[in-house]
């Protein structure tokens, strides 16, 4: 496959919220290709993943 092709699958991945699935497959998509629009979707999903706000969490 490419990294076209692991990209697509990565987001319809993160569509189903298959957030692993998505996340493996950014990966090899970035592995193949350093410069493919995995490496931004991989990023804003870690944005997602790793969001915290104590206020929401403590009312």
């Amino acid at each position: 496959m490419t990294a076209q092709e692991y990209y697509e699958q990565g987001n319809a991945c993160r569509r189903q919220a298959d957030w692993q699935g998505a996340i493996n497959n950014y990966l090899k998509a970035i592995e193949i290709d350093p410069e493919s629009p995995a490496v931004e979707a991989k990023q804003m999903l870690d944005d997602i993943l790793n969001y915290y706000h104590k206020d929401s969490y403590n009312p």
